[in-house]
């Protein structure tokens, strides 16, 4: 990362997604998604006396059209892909109890820095009605893999920042299996000011700045918009950032 591109990062992160994940990651998230409830060491939220705990179940969107189904049990899924490293932790918890779901099969696919998903050269379109499946036409399997969480809940995955392409603001799906259904299919989105500054990095610039934002997408929309967002801050001793999600789910 140059001089340059640092400075823009560190422009990008505001202060008030950095305050979102101190004191360790799970814990300020589930106080706000599961209200008053008192707060264990290991993230989850007990219920208090009187108080029942609540969360909010997490929108679904659909899957698109680059999703394969694979086995790819891996943190890291970038494959040697060039980008902004961002290592992205998922904590996974029951919509009605606020309890995190241990051993949860937490899959993530995304597109490369210019917008390409693996498996399918120039992003191929997918046969017949709109939103069907495309068929994959290569045997490339970059940026995509699953993770088991762990009793906190939470998985960590290290990838790139995603790249956009046309009609689509920047995003990460997300399917979540548990007991061998996909119990939640979803996407994750990022504030367009980080993504405009993101995007004039080195790996990035030369596409330019998406042509879609999160205010006019619709899938972001159906997604809750900021429901589905993704806090960042900057990576302490190390290049690039660090993004925290709790996806609230029912099985």
């Amino acid at each position: 990362m140059t001089a340059l591109d640092s400075d823009i990062l560190s422009r990008a992160v505001r202060r008030r997604e950095a305050l979102l994940v101190l004191g360790g990651f799970g814990i300020g998230f589930l106080q706000a998604a599961c209200g008053s409830g008192a707060t264990t060491r290991s993230g989850s939220t007990q219920r208090s006396a009187g108080t029942s705990a609540t969360c909010v179940l997490s929108p679904e969107v659909t899957e698109g059209p680059y999703h394969i189904a694979n086995r790819l049990t891996r943190r890291n899924i970038t494959d040697h892909q060039p980008g902004l490293p961002l290592a992205l932790y998922v904590t996974v918890v029951q919509a009605s109890s606020c309890k995190p779901i241990e051993h949860a099969d937490v899959e993530i696919w995304h597109a490369d820095a210019a917008g390409a998903y693996s498996g399918y050269s120039g992003n191929v379109p997918p046969a017949g009605q709109p939103g069907g499946h495309a068929t994959p036409n290569n045997s490339r399997r970059f940026l995509r893999g699953h993770q088991r969480s762990n009793s906190d809940g939470r998985v960590l995955f290290d990838t790139i920042y995603p790249g956009w392409y046309a009609g689509r603001t920047p995003h990460i799906h997300i399917n979540v299996h548990v007991g061998g259904s996909v119990v939640h299919t979803g996407q994750l989105f990022f504030s367009d000011r980080t993504s405009d500054h993101v995007y004039r990095t080195a790996h990035y610039r030369a596409r330019g700045l998406p042509d879609t934002t999160n205010a006019t997408d619709s899938i972001y929309r159906a997604a809750g918009g900021g429901k589905a967002k993704v806090h960042l801050a900057r990576r302490k001793g190390h290049r690039g950032l660090t993004g925290r999600i709790t996806v609230r789910i029912a099985t």
